[in-house]
This record gives structure tokens, sequence and C-alpha cells, in this order.
């Protein structure tokens, strides 16, 4: 992942990670760790503790961050963790589950934080009626499920959360067509 393309996004989660002592954080859907990397390279001090439910993912991950502890885990069932987190970074795991499950891991999100923590969420924004199944680089046939900022900000607010910030980009895919990316940081 070209993690240049997203780096403003998480400027201002960063900045809030870092007005923090010893901050932790709960990553959500971790794939190999570049979300980790990225984070730790610009709060040095920061615990992370990462999961995903590829194992393969969770490996690579462990080997690009040997100071992080990552676990497998599906993201439907983070309400299983014991731990309380400054922080939660949910990068692009939103696409893999329907609306119904990003509102309860939302919700879920929201009791492992303790008080004024931060989420980051980010997805690819359409309408539900656009997700289908996509064929991965590796050639596997994935469901994505596109998102909408609106009922996402309300789910946020319902559980809780102040919208700090909402930022959309469009990129062009290899087709021709556009997609749009939505990026969101809440704080309770």
């Amino acid at each position: 992942m070209d993690m240049a393309l997203y780096d403003d996004t998480f400027d201002l989660f960063c900045q809030r990670l870092n007005d923090k002592d010893q901050p932790s954080l709960f990553e959500i859907g971790c794939g190999p760790g570049n979300i980790s990397q990225f984070l730790l390279n610009q709060c040095p001090e920061l615990t992370i503790h990462g999961s995903d439910l590829a194992p393969e993912m969770v490996e690579l991950a462990k080997l690009n961050n040997p100071t992080a502890r990552f676990e497998v885990m599906d993201c439907r069932e983070i309400h299983k963790v014991d731990s309380r987190y400054d922080a939660i970074m949910c990068g692009f795991c939103l696409p893999y589950i329907s609306r119904d499950d990003a509102r309860k891991l939302i919700a879920d999100a929201s009791r492992l934080l303790r008080a004024e923590g931060i989420i980051y969420l980010s997805t690819m924004e359409g309408d539900e009626k656009d997700s289908g199944f996509d064929i991965s680089s590796s050639g596997d046939r994935v469901f994505t499920h596109f998102h909408r900022g609106d009922y996402l900000t309300q789910y946020l607010t319902q559980s809780g959360f102040e919208i700090i910030d909402v930022k959309r980009k469009t990129y062009p895919k290899a087709d021709g067509s556009e997609t749009t990316d939505l990026f969101i940081v809440a704080q309770l």
C-alpha cells in the first residue's frame, strides 16, 4: 500500500495521539501492518495491539512491526477484547463488512476506548447497491461493501463520538472510472 496517498488523512489523528502520554492503540484489520508502521514512525511512544482475520497478514504485521502485538481476530468480534485504548485505527476494514456490521463495530469500538479516545475510519464511499464481488490483485474474489459518510457519522454520534474531521479523496481506477475514499476522525 502506498501510504503517501493517505499521509495527510493521518495528520490530525497522529497529532491527537502525540498529545497523550504513552498512548495505546487498537488496530482493526491491520493487514500487513503498513498503517501500524506509519503510526509508530510518527508516534514512537505508541503501544499497538493489532488484529486481522487473515493469519498471513498477522504474520506480516508482526515482521513489519516487531514492537507491536498482533493477533488473528474477526473485526466483528472486537467486543471480546477486554483492554481499553486511547485510540482505534480502522483503515479500510469497513469495505469487508456490511452496513449492519459497521454499525456494530462502531458501537463496540466506543466501548474499547478510554475517555476522550479517538477513532479513525476509512472506507470506499458509495451506494450499497454498488457493493459486489471484485477480483483482488492475487486473483481472489472478494465482496466489497461501499459505505456512505452520512450513516457512518450518524452511527458514530449515536455511540457517543463527536466528529472531528471528515475528508474525501477521489482516485482514478485502472478501468478509467473513479473511486471516492472517505476518512473520518471522531472523539469520545
